[in-house]
């Protein structure tokens, strides 16, 4: 298939991931890609509320988040995450992230498909939104599962880079990153972006230069922003056509303009 935006090491799509991971898949059974990131829909989007800047605020991300009930959601996530798993090389890992609505759902559907997870990553936000209804605890927390294709996989693990990273000793399974800064949005906003210390960490951790790093939901295409940082090669699915020109503009910002077809 031929990309929609391409540059150099940079290969983004705008189609549904499912599908187009289908095509591609059968045409690499020995896997594509060294690291999958993905952070696919939590559905959340049903009618609740949240606190944004001080007021009270809908919870309404877009209809791809809307929750088609516990049976579908799951095999939605069974669907992606298999589709995932035939396009990783033999030692390559996936990282997905989510809250407690789809996160058990991704960790059980990982192991139905024969993944060793190898951790679990609890990414604390040091400044989360009030709880207004004053019924549960604050959310303050995501997860992000760490899976290897299978259990024989040799993941790549940087042990060394993160030890030093983290001051000299081993780094630990809570992380904590403050949402993306501003400088991230200057092209616009998305609703669900991860901040680009997150991936960063995620990608020199389990990836080595010239890796060929994927992002079946690319959104604003952090992934892809750090991937190109740091020497990887990124491709990325976004059937968003808002949110994939969002992500196009964003990844031009830091190509050289000579590199952009």
């Amino acid at each position: 298939m031929k990309p929609d935006f391409t540059a150099d090491k940079v290969e983004l799509y705008n189609a549904d991931s499912l599908t187009w991971m289908g095509k591609v898949s059968a045409e690499h059974p020995g896997g594509l890609f060294d690291m999958i990131f993905a952070d696919p829909p939590y559905f959340l989007s049903n009618g609740g509320i949240t606190c944004q800047a001080g007021q009270m605020a809908s919870v309404h991300k877009g209809d791809w988040d809307k929750s088609q009930g516990p049976k579908e959601n799951h095999e939605f996530n069974v669907n992606w995450i298999g589709l995932c798993q035939h396009l990783l090389k033999p030692n390559g890992t996936l990282w997905v992230s989510g809250t407690h609505h789809v996160i058990h759902s991704v960790g059980y559907a990982m192991q139905c498909c024969g993944m060793k997870i190898l951790n679990s990553i609890t990414w604390e936000k040091p400044n989360p939104p009030p709880n207004l209804s004053c019924r549960y605890f604050t959310h303050s927390t995501e997860t992000v599962l760490w899976a290897a294709k299978t259990k024989r996989s040799k993941h790549i693990f940087n042990y060394q880079d993160m030890r030093t990273a983290n001051g000299g000793k081993q780094m630990k399974s809570v992380w904590r990153y403050t949402p993306p800064a501003k400088s991230e949005k200057a092209f616009g906003k998305h609703p669900t972006q991860k901040p680009l210390g997150l991936l960063d960490r995620i990608i020199l951790a389990s990836t080595n230069p010239g890796d060929r790093v994927f992002d079946p939901f690319a959104g604003s295409a952090t992934t892809g922003v750090s991937a190109i940082a740091h020497g990887r090669h990124f491709t990325g699915c976004e059937a968003d056509s808002d949110y994939f020109s969002l992500a196009v503009k964003r990844l031009s910002s830091i190509i050289p303009k000579q590199a952009v077809a």
